[in-house]
């Protein structure tokens, strides 16, 4: 007979993980069915790819006709655009919205050549620093969500790698916008953020409220990928006159921002080799 169902003193997601297992159903096996039942060619995405949890960039990037479909991207999920920044070429992935779907296409992502990925998403301010928009480069995020419980044990915060977030800082004082570094708090739940809980993040010195931070962060150390996540401050949480991202919908500055990465990170693997 089955065990009947009980409850039990820890929560599911905490119990029976082995991280440092291998997975049984690997981003390998999915991109290879697919592309066999595509019919598509094996070929690499550009080095630096993008997460666009918004969804701005890529409208701004179609509308101005500089993004092209990538027509060998094999995900099942999503739709993988190529296009120019400065010399060079980005993936960009729209609409990735959340802590599973987020890392999901990381996953695929780095499974297809991807060697850098920025998540650029807008986050409710939680410690006004400046009215909106701002940037803040993510430092940390507190893991009020479900994913990163399956790449790391328990613990308060999934943090970026330290030596990238040295090389980059500095490339980021010209973007058009301000950059801010800091913590953030990850939550799988936007409509669920009370009173309560947003005093205890101020208390704790976050300062935004996003949806990947603390995932992808916790991927990129458990997997050894080179992920940076950035908080575009655009809202206070609906309170009034909200959710303005600057011209073009933030993507212009969102953009600028990607190229300082890109010029700071590529060069220095270029210097180093």
């Amino acid at each position: 007979m089955p065990t009947p169902l009980r409850d039990t003193e820890s929560a599911p997601i905490l119990r029976d993980k082995a991280h440092g297992a291998a997975s049984e159903f690997a981003p390998e096996s999915l991109l290879r069915e697919a592309r066999r039942q595509r019919g598509l060619t094996l070929n690499r995405v550009p080095a630096l790819c993008m997460l666009d949890p918004d969804g701005d960039i890529v409208r701004h990037l179609r509308a101005t006709g500089r993004a092209r479909p990538d027509p060998d991207w094999a995900c099942y999920h999503s739709e993988l655009l190529r296009f120019a920044c400065g010399e060079r070429e980005v993936g960009i992935v729209a609409c990735a919205v959340g802590a599973p779907y987020a890392v999901l296409v990381a996953e695929q992502m780095f499974a297809s050549g991807c060697e850098l990925l920025i998540s650029i998403t807008s986050s409710g301010q939680i410690t006004p620093l400046r009215p909106p928009p701002y940037f803040i480069l993510i430092e940390a995020a507190l893991r009020d969500e479900g994913t990163s419980y399956h790449y790391l044990p328990p613990a308060d915060f999934a943090r970026a790698s330290t030596v990238l977030i040295a090389a980059v800082a500095p490339a980021l004082t010209d973007v058009g916008e301000p950059v801010e570094r800091g913590a953030t708090w990850t939550t799988d739940a936007p409509y669920r953020e009370t009173h309560h809980a947003i005093e205890a993040a101020r208390a704790r010195g976050i300062l935004a409220v996003e949806m990947e931070a603390a995932a992808l962060y916790a991927f990129a150390e458990a997997r050894g990928k080179a992920v940076l996540c950035f908080a575009h401050v655009t809202n206070q949480m609906g309170q009034a006159g909200d959710f303005e991202k600057g011209e073009a919908n933030g993507a212009k500055a969102a953009l600028r921002l990607v190229a300082a990465v890109a010029e700071t990170r590529f060069a220095e693997q270029s210097n180093a080799t």
